[in-house]
């Protein structure tokens, strides 16, 4: 009969066993991964998960605002244990947030705006990164000349850069604009960019000394129309937000105009959430330990012509 309890007890010890050892479910989407920052975070994330042993379910909304309210359902209605989402749509998509927190699935952004059914969005100080760059590229024009910019209002991070370069421009006068680009939220968006700012280009031929661009992938279309037009390395200086090795591998090659951006850590910023969902969902501690308010933030890096052999390593 004693033998008998034993081997009850370890029969439920091994079923004990095998409940707790069900792999965490996490879901990860990713906006549009044709920007190259959105699968940078997605595939970080992932990547970090799945070491701890997770299941991770990747999801690709593909630049559509239906597709991306379609995943973030399919992931609550699979019941995953916690979702993180890369440059995801807050306010557009803020009947799946709220329908998450019912469902008490926590959700993590990445620079996608702060939302008040999410733990929080992790980010960098965009106002710091919106005047690191509009500052340095007035330093290269002496704080005299003309610039065009290439803007993307409907993007949270891109839009405050564009108004930090704004407000900046307001304060020194010896600067102007003569013209931008305002890039619609398209799945041919490069198409987009490389239409309007060939005619931003040719309509002031011969009078732009700057060009701000407000991320990378803009400005690598931007550095090849100007390439093509023969234009060299620091006539017409091109500066950008984002960072990554083609930006890094631009900025030190002699032939791009590209020449300077400041560097986030996508990479780092995808891993940030997976630890963070391990600290507050599965060890159980206070949100607040993490982040303080509906933002944690995280530093950028200007990258130029001195410091960008490091980040080519």
């Amino acid at each position: 009969m004693v033998g008998l309890k034993r081997v009850v007890l370890a029969a439920a010890a091994v079923i004990g066993l095998g409940q707790g050892a069900q792999a965490f479910e996490l879901g990860v989407i990713g906006f549009q991964f044709s920007s190259e920052t959105h699968a940078r975070v997605a595939n970080a994330a992932t990547a970090a998960a799945k070491a701890k042993g997770w299941n991770v379910t990747l999801l690709n909304s593909e630049g559509a605002l239906p597709r991306h309210a379609e995943q973030f359902d399919a992931l609550i209605a699979k019941k995953v244990d916690a979702i993180i989402i890369a440059m995801g749509k807050p306010v557009e998509a803020d009947a799946q947030f709220k329908a998450a927190k019912d469902a008490k699935i926590p959700v993590i952004t990445v620079q996608s705006g702060s939302s008040p059914h999410a733990l929080f969005d992790i980010q960098t100080n965009e106002y710091k990164v919106g005047a690191e760059a509009a500052l340095y590229l007035l330093g290269q024009l002496g704080y005299q000349g003309n610039i065009v910019t290439a803007r993307f209002d409907l993007n949270v991070a891109s839009r405050i850069r564009g108004k930090l370069l704004d407000n900046v421009l307001s304060e020194n006068q010896g600067v102007k604009e003569l013209g931008k680009f305002s890039m619609a939220r398209t799945q041919s968006w490069r198409d987009d960019v490389r239409a309007g700012m060939q005619a931003l280009l040719l309509q002031n031929q011969g009078k732009i000394n700057g060009i701000w661009a407000s991320f990378d992938g803009q400005a690598y279309i931007i550095d090849d129309l100007l390439q093509a037009q023969g234009v060299k390395k620091g006539q017409i200086p091109l500066v950008s937000v984002d960072g990554g090795k083609e930006t890094y591998a631009r900025i030190a090659d002699p032939a791009s105009t590209f020449m300077a951006t400041v560097s986030i850590p996508f990479e780092e910023m995808g891993k940030q959430a997976v630890d963070a969902i391990q600290a507050i969902v599965v060890e159980k501690k206070p949100k607040e330990t993490i982040a303080a308010g509906p933002y944690l933030f995280t530093d950028a890096v200007l990258v130029d012509k001195n410091n960008v052999q490091q980040f080519l390593k």
